[in-house]
């Protein structure tokens, strides 16, 4: 029996700076809740981590509540821009790093995120949205499905430097009509 989901409303835009700090623990929180406590050492920590980082060549989105709260977030490839992963094609708006707070989980933001993701990427010019996720994130990968994105099997994997590091789902949705 799937969980009921109780949907609101989001304001979705750009981060600003003052939202950064906020916007790291948004996704800390959701990727402590879905993959357990970190092991990022700290010596050298990824810049990815911090949205201040992501900032200047990404786009670090917000999904705001009814009362300003930000309560999730997503990162995208600019349209121009340099891709947030090494198999992403240039016809791709490519992103990372959706995660929704627990407490505002099944009300329906992921879902508002996504679709945001979507229409801003045909808006910008790209025909397709490209992601990749966790094979133990079966929840989201349900709300993908739902959302009409595909699964890219042959792209499978995270690839640094040509090589592959880990096991990852691949997505994509195309926008233009061509198959995936």
């Amino acid at each position: 029996m799937a969980a009921e989901v109780s949907t609101v409303t989001v304001t979705i835009e750009l981060a600003c700076e003052a939202d950064f700090e906020e916007v790291d623990r948004v996704i800390r929180e959701a990727y402590a809740h879905d993959y357990g406590p970190s092991t990022q050492g700290t010596a050298r920590p990824d810049p990815m981590l911090f949205a201040s980082g992501r900032a200047e060549q990404f786009n670090v989105w917000v999904a705001r509540d009814e009362h300003g709260m930000i309560v999730g977030s997503v990162t995208t490839r600019r349209a121009g821009g340099p891709s947030l992963h090494e198999d992403a094609l240039p016809h791709e708006l490519d992103l990372r790093l959706v995660g929704v707070s627990p407490s505002a989980r099944r009300r329906g933001i992921a879902a508002q995120l996504m679709r945001h993701v979507t229409e801003h990427a045909g808006e910008v010019g790209f025909t397709g949205v490209f992601f990749k996720t966790a094979p133990h994130m079966t929840p989201a990968h349900h709300l993908y499905d739902a959302l009409g994105f595909i699964r890219a099997h042959d792209r499978d994997g995270l690839w640094i430097g040509g090589e592959k590091q880990f096991d990852l789902f691949s997505y994509v949705m195309p926008l233009d009509g061509s198959p995936a």
